[in-house]
């Protein structure tokens, strides 16, 4: 182990010693490590450390190995940190991150220290789900966006998600879908331009939920991606992260009734005082153009994925059909 890194741990954590260390998972193109620390004599059985270090050759799985790929890698991290230290702690029981122990910059390197959702009571991670999972990660969803529900995002992404168009023109000229690819600008303009905004984790897959032994509740991990922007951008990602072709239009009436119940609950709890009605009527019909979005992003970016189907190739079609009208979206 880095000597520096083990001084900063044992600094921040006031431990007497660092026991065996495990490699959670590589970051993404090789930029650095998730490795979980056991520590001696701590409030911490054990942390868990993301630390980001530029690599010499990026080396990204798919091939878009670009400047504008790098740099926007560069600052999803320091979006990340500044989410860990400015905002995470607004974050209560249903919309649970991990405490945030230590930040650290240095040269061409940042460590994030974080606690072990593995000892707070989140240890769980799956790989496919049944409707009871997906309804307690849509309530985090729910609690999340009510959290933040017309917050100014300030040092983070202005438009959150990580296939945002304006951060996304390389696959976008990649795209080989036609009425997608002239659309995508409308598409992006009419979720934009919404009324009522909040923060999106940005990248709320599967993999990004960590579950409770009992079941009950959800945390969340990895806020690169953090940013403004319509709820339905997360939604949308989550729901088609868990399930194939057959599910999506089989469950989506009763995921997205239970998503806005939740949020319905959440709102009050968070004292917002808004017109909801108004809310949801927006949100909902903006929900198959996040869709779309996104369809639009994984199209070009990598044309033979899995999440390329008919249900997702039918919405993304009326979508455009639809605001091509007059009278479009309202």
């Amino acid at each position: 182990m880095d000597k520096h890194i083990e001084s900063i741990i044992l600094n921040h954590t006031k431990a007497s010693g660092i026991g065996k260390q495990e490699i959670i998972q590589s970051l993404w193109s090789g930029y650095g490590k998730i490795i979980r620390y056991y520590l001696e004599n701590s409030q911490y059985k054990s942390i868990v450390a993301k630390h980001i270090k530029l690599p010499n050759t990026s080396q990204h799985p798919r091939g878009w190995n670009t400047d504008l790929s790098h740099q926007r890698k560069l600052k999803s991290y320091a979006i990340e940190m500044t989410f860990y230290r400015n905002w995470s702690a607004s974050c209560k029981t249903f919309c649970y991150v991990p405490e945030c122990i230590h930040i650290e910059d240095m040269n061409h390197e940042s460590l994030i220290l974080l606690e072990d959702l593995n000892d707070v009571g989140f240890p769980i991670r799956k790989t496919s789900v049944n409707l009871h999972d997906m309804k307690l990660c849509l309530k985090w969803l729910a609690h999340f966006h009510a959290c933040f529900m017309g917050r100014n995002p300030e040092g983070l992404w202005q438009t959150g998600t990580y296939w945002h168009l304006d951060t996304r023109p390389d696959e976008l000229g990649a795209l080989s879908d036609l009425p997608l690819k002239n659309a995508a600008a409308l598409i992006d303009e009419t979720l934009n331009k919404c009324k009522y905004k909040t923060f999106v984790h940005g990248d709320a897959k599967l993999a990004n939920f960590c579950f409770s032994e009992d079941e009950k509740r959800v945390a969340a991990v990895d806020f690169q991606y953090i940013g403004g922007g319509c709820g339905m951008k997360d939604v949308a990602y989550f729901m088609g992260s868990c399930m194939y072709e057959d599910d999506c239009e089989k469950h989506e009436k009763a995921l997205l009734d239970y998503y806005f119940d939740e949020l319905y609950n959440a709102l009050n709890v968070y004292g917002k005082a808004i017109n909801y009605n108004e809310l949801e009527f927006e949100w909902r019909q903006l929900y198959p153009i996040a869709w779309t979005d996104f369809h639009r992003f994984i199209k070009g970016w990598s044309p033979g994925h899995w999440k390329i189907h008919s249900y997702s190739e039918r919405l993304s079609r009326a979508v455009i059909q639809q605001l091509k009208s007059p009278k479009r979206y309202q």
